[in-house]
């Protein structure tokens, strides 16, 4: 389903190509929440879908300029840039040459075409997964909104410097404490947004039941801390080997381009969540729990 999702959503980009949009108007298109339209076509595509429009939009500037007389300034703002210097510079950094080079002869220029998203049969590979219900579930947790932009972004480690700062100010062993011994697992939780949010919400914390100290639980809600409910839901389950984060996105990047079409189950709006076990399997990053549904 995610694919023919990605390539409805592409269609619709051609189709508006010279209009103003952005990521959210296309997860609308879709009917899906920003958040995880931007998280599915980054993992499927291999890049945003704003920087799919930006270079489909230089690709035809490009085409422009060299077989017509249209000037810089019309191309300018037909493309989507609000001055000459802006569509110029992002111009010469995507083509390696300036538009008035472009128009000249032998000018260097790059083509960016259309995706065409297919399904690609490669050598067999295994992914392990299970599926369970959980009913729903209370946590503690630390709690910052980021951008939705910084997803599968290589260069943004906004998240993990998140953790960093939060076992730097020893705002973690805290949390840990609530918990007995042998339970005290960390859960990353990304938080469900809306069509049109911007932000979602990633939370460090750890689960509230029986076996988690309910009074000094309090006493942290007071210093800053935060309650995190889920609803119940489905999760489809996989462990995640690695010795840092690489191996999760390349989880994400095989549930979206292989569990789910291969196995008809979606991703639904719900949080999703990572597991950190006080003691796991050795060589095991983490769990990740993905909330789903099948269609």
């Amino acid at each position: 389903m995610s694919i023919q999702l990605i390539q409805r959503a592409i269609c619709y980009m051609e189709e508006h190509i010279y209009e103003d949009m952005d990521y959210a108007d296309i997860a609308k298109y879709v009917a899906m929440s920003s958040y995880n339209f931007h998280r599915m076509f980054s993992f499927v595509a291999g890049m945003t879908a704003s920087e799919y429009v930006r270079n489909r939009r230089l690709t035809l500037a490009a085409l422009e300029l060299q077989t017509t007389d249209i000037s810089v300034l019309d191309a300018a703002y037909k493309y989507g840039y609000e001055t000459p210097e802006s569509f110029s510079k992002a111009f010469s950094r995507f083509h390696g040459s300036t538009p008035k080079q472009a128009r000249q002869k032998g000018a260097k220029l790059r083509l960016f075409n259309p995706l065409a998203i297919k399904i690609i049969l490669e050598g067999g590979s295994i992914m392990d997964y299970r599926i369970e219900h959980r009913k729903q579930q209370r946590f503690i947790a630390l709690v910052r909104a980021f951008p939705n932009e910084i997803i599968n972004d290589d260069n943004d480690h906004s998240i993990p410097d998140f953790w960093a700062e939060c076992y730097g100010n020893n705002r973690i062993e805290p949390m840990k404490s609530l918990r007995i011994k042998g339970k005290r697992d960390l859960y990353g939780l990304c938080s469900p947004v809306g069509n049109g949010d911007t932000h979602f919400n990633y939370g460090i914390g750890v689960i509230l039941d029986g076996d988690t100290d309910s009074a000094k639980s309090e006493q942290l809600l007071k210093e800053g801390y935060t309650i995190w409910e889920t609803e119940p839901a489905d999760y489809a389950v996989f462990q995640c080997f690695g010795s840092d984060g690489g191996c999760l996105a390349e989880t994400w990047s095989k549930f979206f381009k292989e569990f789910v079409p291969q196995t008809g189950y979606t991703q639904t709006d719900d949080t999703d969540y990572e597991i950190y076990f006080e003691h796991g399997e050795d060589g095991l990053f983490c769990e990740l729990w993905v909330p789903v549904k099948k269609d």
